[in-house]
């Protein structure tokens, strides 16, 4: 055999063997892409309560939000009530707490107000509390006409005008919205706007109303739970609208 054949032998031998590895990355892909979502690995497991998140606005899509695997600390947070009074975070504990990080010039936040002053309508008292926390520069008095404006009559004033608050809690967009059990820890976060006053989001925040201080955290699914009950615990958001993202994004008496 001459070179000039040897060498034409060699290159369909390459171009056969190219073709067959490339056949079966192909189907090694579409077979992944046909699997069952559910059953693929992730970085994180399953969360053990999860719950859809519907976001203001018209066309608005839905996410999940999860609770973490386990309670996670909060620092010692400080700031001001609409009385110009000396707060903190501290003082709400033995209440289940929704902190919504928030400023009157950021859009989203705006949008969702209303729906989380219905929430605090409906839910607030002695083991529920909504702690809209501005991070207004401007001050309350921009609060105060925000309020006014939309008419906001259930949530009370709270004002952190440094934004230590927000770098604290490593907020990376606007609004923020950290759910906090009675002993005070951060259990489920949520970055942008949603509509908090949805039927499934109120079923899911009484559910929390519902674990007593002190009580076990729920096992990790995959160690049981998928086996038991379906009944999610925590509800889907409905993230922002097209146009609307998030920005590099308890008791009545308390009203002032």
């Amino acid at each position: 055999m001459t070179d000039l054949r040897r060498r034409y032998v060699r290159s369909l031998i390459g171009v056969a063997g190219g073709l067959a590895v490339a056949l079966a990355t192909v189907g090694l892909v579409k077979s992944f892409g046909n699997d069952d979502p559910a059953g693929r690995l992730t970085n994180s497991g399953p969360s053990q309560e999860t719950a859809t998140v519907q976001t203001t606005g018209a066309r608005g899509e839905t996410a999940v939000m999860s609770l973490h695997d386990t309670p996670r600390a909060v620092p010692e947070l400080r700031f001001k009530g609409g009385d110009g009074q000396r707060v903190s975070l501290a003082d709400f504990r033995g209440k289940v707490v929704l902190l919504n990080i928030w400023a009157t010039w950021c859009g989203p936040c705006r949008e969702e107000m209303p729906t989380l002053d219905r929430l605090q309508a409906e839910l607030g008292g002695p083991d529920f509390q909504v702690v809209a926390l501005s991070i207004d520069r401007a001050g309350l008095g921009v609060v105060n006409e925000f309020y006014d404006e939309i008419g906001i009559e259930h949530i009370a004033k709270y004002i952190d005008e440094s934004g230590k608050a927000s770098r604290q809690l490593n907020a990376v967009g606007l609004p923020t919205t950290l759910l906090i059990d009675r002993e005070g820890r951060e259990i489920a976060r949520h970055v942008g706007p949603a509509e908090w006053d949805t039927p499934e989001m109120v079923a899911f925040f009484q559910r929390q109303l519902g674990r007593q201080s002190g009580a076990l955290w729920p096992e990790p699914a995959g160690k049981g739970a998928r086996a038991r009950a379906k009944d999610p615990a925590v509800p889907s958001a409905r993230l922002p609208a097209p146009g609307h993202t998030a920005s590099s994004a308890i008791t009545k008496g308390h009203s002032s």
